[in-house]
């Protein structure tokens, strides 16, 4: 089975063919308009998708050498309502134009099953960490469709607390790249940040009162070089999201663990997890991590698999709970 999958949840416009075998295609077209306002503006998102998801669309199925997939899928949620809508209706009319199956995806389910498309994959159960600009939330994934959330974050999601602390150092838009390079030049212990804790017997995240820190230090007189801050910042983040992965591979007994979303392709997180020998680390290539099409149409895959479709009055969602 040949699965067309979309994704337009934010600011990326993209779409890829997968069967049996793997990837076969994979197209992805990042929108630079966002920049010089230093985060996603979701009007502006919505048009540029408009813009591009035909041409991304055919490019992908260029690319897979098909004129026509065996089924559609897309997300269908959570994401910026506007630009879930173009990818979203755009799969439904290519799925009644076709007359092939559809189904809509839940964008985080994408990302916390990506590892599975690999040549290296876990097997069920695993722990995984789906850590990015909207969403930091571990899951412990016992089958399709059957996740426990272990542990969130109360506040800032971990790739928010990047984008913050990049606008505030003056750094640009995305801030997750650019603080992950100068933090690979920096010492990560010149500026003593705290890891906040989680509340008695908790596992939970809270990233509000790190990025406090950052701007009493950025308005201090001390204030360190750009490099140190970066690498003090990043290396509390890694360690609040460690100890919590650790804790939670210990009360579980599952030793296999995944990441997904945009942090992901952080380094230092991913240098963290490859150094811990208790655990059983399973990465997917830094591409697999921003947002993109692959993962959508491989977890539709799945689930088209398992007799699932849905029709054309699916809506969708801003929110979305993934397992529900």
């Amino acid at each position: 089975m040949k699965v067309l999958g979309v994704e337009t949840s934010c600011d990326e416009t993209a779409a890829s063919v997968v069967d049996v075998t793997g990837v076969l295609s994979d197209i992805t077209y990042s929108q630079q308009v966002h920049a010089r306002f230093g985060g996603v503006v979701p009007e502006l998102a919505a048009r540029a998708h408009v813009e591009k998801v035909g041409a991304v669309v055919q490019a992908a199925l260029d690319e897979a050498g098909i004129e026509r997939p065996d089924a559609v899928v897309a997300t269908a949620g959570p994401g910026l309502i506007g630009a879930v809508l173009v990818g979203l209706n755009m799969a439904k009319g290519l799925a009644a134009g076709w007359d092939v199956p559809f189904l809509g995806v839940n964008h985080l389910e994408g990302h916390l099953l990506s590892a599975l498309l690999e040549e290296r994959r876990p097997e069920w159960p695993f722990l995984s960490l789906v850590v990015s600009g909207g969403h930091t939330t571990l899951y412990l994934c016992k089958a399709l469709g059957e996740y426990e959330v272990l542990a969130e974050t109360v506040d800032d999601a971990a790739g928010e607390a990047y984008d913050k602390v990049a606008r505030m150092m003056g750094l640009g838009y995305p801030g997750g790249p650019v603080v992950d390079r100068l933090a690979a030049e920096g010492n990560p212990e010149a500026v003593d940040f705290p890891r906040p804790r989680p509340k008695k017997g908790g596992l939970d995240w809270s990233f509000s009162g790190l990025k406090t820190a950052v701007r009493q230090h950025l308005l201090s007189d001390e204030r360190a070089a750009d490099a140190d801050i970066c690498a003090s910042f990043q290396a509390a983040v890694i360690d609040c999201l460690m100890s919590r992965v650790n804790k939670a591979s210990a009360r579980t007994g599952v030793r296999r663990v995944v990441i997904g979303g945009g942090v992901a392709a952080n380094s230092g997180l991913r240098n963290a997890l490859l150094k811990t020998r208790h655990l059983d680390v399973y990465l997917p290539p830094k591409s697999r991590c921003t947002d993109n099409a692959a993962m959508i149409a491989h977890a539709g895959r799945l689930r088209l698999l398992q007799g699932q479709t849905d029709d054309f009055a699916l809506r969708a969602r801003a929110s979305w709970v993934v397992g529900q």
